[in-house]
């Protein structure tokens, strides 16, 4: 199987097309990348940025250049070396402006009739023959008089079309009068009871529903790639770009959605084989894995997108002795708050999970109900069921099973279920059969929601409920595991080389919370946790929203993110306009004050002028602060990325990181990126008189990192991962390996190791050979090696022999 040795994200959009990125290849190359990595580029929902919301499977969105983009891309890339990756979406479909999808379109036109209506997971017995769209301001009878009916004819709607302000939808095949042209009630109103769509008041999509969703989003609507027709339909251009050599691997989005991933997989496998002579066969699988959880040993992909690496790394440079300060410290703000004190992470994320399976994924609970075997629906009411299934969901434990894979996880869920809920035990304990009968539809329905019950009731919801260190709280990672010690990394690392060598790893995606480089600043907080507690004291002196752990949540975000441009006339503006959107979106995924259906306005007004605040009139005290832990922030986020880069796996470099990326949670993270300074400062790098930059604003130092990482994977075989050790009063200060004579290099808690004295007598024992530091170009005899002098330059060094 052909992999990559590296890769590098592009986020292609209208902004950036395939020919924009065509125009960077050649950086790519010279930076050491060795396959490109594309976002999704079949065509999307119009303006859409991100591309996840496929509406035309069938070509490459015009927008993003088309498929004759694609070629040139393609053969810009060829002309530089570089293999090619590409996103794609099996799970659902964007339906936000139906009419740019015409599968959609058609359904909502002819429904259960539509040569297209398979293609969706829709209950249409539950909606009575029609598909729920729920769009309304209010209740139908308070809206009646704003939707119309055009009654011209066009090519996709020859009927006319039903309108709701921005809103379009296709009048069912005769159905149109004269009477409902001229807006007549009671016409209009016989006019919407003769459609194979009902519209609703938005919010009943939380609880009556009847399409499958992606997570909780009702514009994605989900799509049934485990019927053969379907897969085929939605996989004839994916497939043509492999048979053309167009693509080298596939990063398959969110295959946890789908009724069975693993036959996916090997769907997916068969169909690239035969699309292709060579050996196409490098697929990812974007799952996110609980802590200690394996990837299923069974499916045909090379691995995860990475996120369980980009918590290992996190975690091996965060200090454990700032979790009892850091717990006090929150401890402290929930009491000044009048909030209930917190019984820890598990029991936070449980009730966290039974709130999302409350209120936004009721309309998928009640759905497996109705699927329930018929002695379970007559034993039983259906709000005992189920009251029973958000119990059981809110215990589960990882994001999905695999049945007859996880059977495990059912049972420990069902299990805590019944000793939080012992009033349902029975109903429980019947329960747990049917769930796990793989015969019966319901289970593997079940197994579907799991995930969304998980992803938004902990990512959305606890990430930003927890908030002692933030650079905790990232996708894929466990909160509740504070630290990893040295030799836990290496466990790691070398369990990773031995089970899934060729896997991806990341510190940045278009997922993330917060960029790689703002949690490596955080994360220096738990190093000086009593100082922190201070300088929040203080600033929250400054200005405070009344809820002390949103407070530290948000005083962290704006430390952590503060860019170096903040320090110029005017830098402020920009980032205050982040910091704005980051704020509201923070508060609202909370839900603790306030929340996306309901806002709490005075809270948010605090908010805002908290924001005002950090930026404005306190700008110069948060600026002095920053500046004092800028130094340690830097040294972290250069050893991040040299042991992710060295590591074992594919590492990925999300665009733009290899500056700087002090980005917050998406759309934060999708900015443009100035392709034009970085290429500008690899070339001084790489000039005949390069001076070796200094550790800086610049990022130019985080540069020569990524650059001489990725030229060493690409020139020498990393086939073994053995740690290195030290010796010396600082030897808990640094995280070494071999990959096969390259030596990696990388100082954690480096506000700890300053404050104690530096590196004193602290050695490396590296073998007795002669090695060079591809960073610096110094050369060092090898045998017990000073750390002190290995590490004068810069905190990470890239040796080889």
């Amino acid at each position: 199987m052909r992999h990559p040795l590296s890769t590098y994200r592009l986020q292609i959009r209208e902004s950036f097309t395939l020919d924009d990125a065509a125009e960077v290849t050649d950086y790519l190359r010279d930076l050491g990348v060795s396959w490109a990595y594309l976002s999704p580029i079949l065509e999307a929902t119009p303006g859409s940025d991100h591309g996840y919301d496929v509406v035309d499977v069938t070509r490459v969105d015009p927008a993003r250049g088309g498929a004759e983009g694609l070629s040139r891309f393609v053969q810009a890339a060829r002309a530089k070396d570089l293999g090619i990756l590409i996103d794609i979406v099996p799970n659902h479909m964007g339906v936000s402006e139906p009419r740019s999808n015409s599968w959609w379109w058609d359904v909502l036109r002819q429904g259960r009739a539509s040569a297209h209506a398979s293609a969706f997971d829709i209950d249409w017995e539950f909606g009575a023959g029609k598909v729920r769209v729920p769009i309304l301001g209010a209740d139908l009878a308070e809206v009646i008089d704003e939707i119309s009916y055009d009654p011209t004819p066009a090519d996709d709607a020859p009927d006319g079309l039903i309108r709701y302000y921005d809103h379009a939808f296709p009048v069912a095949p005769g159905t149109g009068t004269d009477a409902a042209a001229s807006g007549s009630r009671d016409a209009i109103e016989a006019l919407l009871d003769a459609q194979n769509f009902e519209l609703r008041f938005w919010q009943d999509e939380a609880a009556d529903l009847n399409y499958r969703r992606f997570f909780a989003v009702t514009t994605l609507a989900g799509v049934r790639v485990e019927l053969p027709e379907v897969f085929e339909a939605t996989h004839a251009e994916i497939l043509r770009w492999v048979r053309e050599g167009l693509a080298d691997g596939l990063r398959v989005d969110h295959p946890d959605g789908l009724v069975d991933p693993g036959g996916y997989l090997d769907r997916l496998s068969a169909a690239l084989r035969e699309a292709s002579d060579d050996e196409v066969g490098y697929v990812l699988g974007e799952k996110i894995l609980e802590h200690g959880e394996a990837l299923p040993s069974w499916w045909k992909t090379a691995g995860t997108t990475g996120y369980d690496a980009l918590a290992e790394i996190d975690r091996v440079l965060t200090d454990p002795a700032g979790e009892v300060p850091l717990d006090a410290l929150d401890a402290r703000l929930r009491t000044e708050s009048d909030l209930p004190a917190l019984t820890g992470w598990h029991d936070l994320i449980h009730d966290t999970k039974r709130k999302i399976a409350d209120s936004i994924q009721v309309s998928e609970i009640r759905r497996i109900v109705r699927g329930l075997p018929a002695e379970l629906r007559e034993e039983f009411e259906a709000e005992v069921l189920q009251d029973a299934l958000a119990e059981i969901l809110a215990c589960f434990p990882v994001y999905r099973s695999y049945l007859p894979a996880g059977r495990a996880h059912l049972d420990a869920a069902a299990g805590e279920a019944e000793i939080r809920r012992p009033e349902l035990d029975d109903v429980i304990e019947k329960l747990v059969p049917a769930l796990a009968d793989t015969d019966l539809e319901i289970a593997w329905r079940f197994q579907q929601t799991t995930g969304p019950v998980m992803a938004k009731g902990v990512e959305d919801t606890a990430f930003y409920r927890y908030t002692r260190l933030g650079s905790l709280t990232e996708v894929g990672g466990d909160p509740g595991q504070f630290a990893l010690d040295v030799h836990g990394f290496h466990t790691a690392q070398a369990l990773r080389h031995a089970s899934w060598p060729t896997a991806m790893t990341t510190l940045s995606t278009h997922d993330t919370k917060r960029g790689e480089d703002t949690r490596a600043r955080i994360a220096v907080l738990a190093e000086m946790p009593e100082r922190w507690a201070a300088r929040l004291e203080e600033f929250r002196g400054i200005a405070s929203t009344g809820h002390g752990p949103f407070d530290a949540l948000l005083w962290q975000a704006i430390v952590g993110a503060w860019p170096a441009s903040a320090s110029t006339p005017g830098g402020l503006k920009d980032y205050r306009e982040r910091l704005h959107a980051y704020a509201e979106k923070a508060a609202r995924e909370a839900s603790e004050v306030t929340g996306w259906w309901e806002q709490d306005e005075a809270f948010e007004e605090r908010m805002h002028a908290l924001v005002d605040a950090a930026t404005g009139p306190a700008a110069e005290r948060v600026r002095a602060f920053v500046d004092e832990i800028s130094a340690d922030g830097w040294s972290n986020g250069l050893s991040a990325k040299l042991l992710q880069i060295m590591g074992p796996g594919v590492p990925d470099v999300y665009q733009g990181s290899e500056l700087w990326e002090q980005s917050l949670v998406d759309p934060d993270n999708r900015r443009a990126v100035d392709f034009a300074e970085r290429r500008r400062l690899l070339a001084s790098i790489d000039g005949t008189d390069a001076v070796r930059p200094p550790i800086d604003g610049t990022g130019a130092a985080k540069l020569l990192v990524t650059s001489r990482a990725l030229r060493v994977r690409n020139d020498v075989p990393l086939d073994v991962y053995r740690p290195l050790e030290a010796a010396g009063v600082a030897s808990d200060h640094v995280v070494a390996f071999d990959r096969g004579g390259v030596f990696a290099v990388a100082t954690r808690l480096p506000h700890g190791l300053r404050t104690a004295g530096g590196w004193r007598d602290t050695v490396l024992l590296l073998p007795d050979t002669l090695v060079i530091d591809v960073l610096t170009g110094k050369q060092y005899q090898g045998g017990p090696t000073r750390l002190g002098e290995l590490l004068a330059t810069y905190p990470v060094a890239l040796l080889i022999s």
